[in-house]
């Protein structure tokens, strides 16, 4: 979706603010001790930039996070007031306790005065992946509630644990800023805006907010098993803390890469309205303009355009690395190159790149005796 160009800035300033905040946050967090639970002063300074919003929809599983996100948030509209605030459960059929919380949770909102529904992820389960899936299952399910209550918001309860997980799974998969960067307090899901406003907030924090209510919640087994990486990390914990690593640390981190993010991504922005130009349905750029600009600022240059003419491939770090370090060398060398990348095709010559999508392969052989005989 294409958002006009005020409001993107007004977003950009918004999640510009969340990372300083988180920062703000995260430091007042680490005084905190964790056996405090979350007050009513905190809540209405957490949940502050949402008086403007339409309406709220919380993601609610039924574990500590997720429960406490909706305890704080309807004692927040009570004593405070706010937009109306909608939860959702999604079962996604993946474990037999799964309707049993479900249920509980509709019971606490029914408790609370919050009106609850359950929605369930329909359709054929992948057999890798299963967790990447669940989630953009679940977001979806989401966007699509949002749009059936007019709400301007989804909201899940992410906590400075599930952050520090973050950055160490980027870590482990060699991420650059972008991915260090981790989960943004703020961020666009197609038309509705994304929200993590419990990001500097520890799981122990919320779960002693759980117990001062009197509430109960729902422990997940998978959060447990060793065969998905956040369970392993989780149990690797007590070690990392022992080298400094915790969670607060990991946590500032990200809110610092994020800001470095920011910043690149507004020096890529000036220089995409300089450079890039369009020629026939192609992005065009002068090799030379590419080469007197920082490798950094070239190199999202370019993947700007690959994912602008590809195939909506996601694009690794390091193959990008490779596909642009090639195409400069050739440029520096006055060297013609031809290179594909995620369904975009690079062409260098006379001076000139220009990135376009590249032409549908042929198939093979047997592929194509296969459809004759056919």
């Amino acid at each position: 979706m294409v958002h006009g160009s005020t409001l993107m800035k007004s977003l950009k300033r918004r999640i510009a603010a969340g990372s300083r905040d988180f920062l703000t946050q995260g430091e007042k967090g680490c005084a905190i001790p964790s056996s405090h639970s979350v007050s009513v002063a905190e809540s209405a300074r957490l949940f502050a930039h949402f008086c403007s919003a339409r309406a709220l929809v919380l993601g609610v599983s039924g574990g500590a996070d997720s429960s406490s996100l909706l305890w704080l948030m309807s004692r927040w509209r009570r004593d405070c007031g706010g937009p109306p605030i909608y939860a959702l459960t999604v079962n996604h059929g993946l474990r037999p306790e799964a309707a049993a919380e479900a249920a509980a949770v509709a019971a606490m909102a029914e408790r609370l005065g919050v009106p609850h529904e359950i929605v369930s992820w329909e359709g054929a389960r992948p057999q890798t992946g299963i967790e990447a899936a669940a989630r953009a299952a679940r977001y979806r399910l989401l966007r699509e509630a949002a749009a059936r209550h007019g709400a301007s918001h989804i909201v899940t309860a992410h906590t400075l644990d599930d952050q520090a997980e973050t950055v160490l799974m980027r870590l482990a998969a060699g991420s650059g800023p972008s991915g260090l960067a981790a989960m943004r307090p703020l961020i666009w899901r197609g038309d509705v805006l994304h929200a993590r406003p419990l990001l500097g907030v520890s799981r122990a924090r919320l779960e002693a907010t759980l117990r001062e209510a009197g509430l109960d919640w729902c422990e997940d087994a998978m959060n447990r098993d060793p065969a998905f990486a956040r369970p392993r990390l989780r149990a690797a914990r007590v070690v990392l803390e022992r080298e400094g690593l915790s969670a607060e640390r990991l946590a500032t981190l990200a809110a610092r890469m994020a800001r470095q993010e920011d910043a690149l991504e507004s020096a890529a922005d000036a220089a995409w309205a300089r450079l890039a130009g369009e020629e026939e349905g192609e992005t065009v750029f002068a090799a030379a303009a590419l080469l007197d600009e920082p490798e950094e600022i070239a190199l999202r240059l370019v993947g700007r355009a690959v994912e602008r003419h590809g195939d909506g491939t996601p694009q690794r770090l390091e193959r990008l690395e490779r596909f642009v370090a090639y195409l400069l060398a050739c440029a520096r060398a006055q060297t013609p190159a031809g290179r594909t990348l995620a369904g975009a095709q690079a062409r260098l010559a006379r001076g000139v790149l220009r990135i376009a999508s590249a032409p549908p392969r042929k198939a093979a052989r047997g592929a194509k005796e296969a459809a004759t005989i056919l």
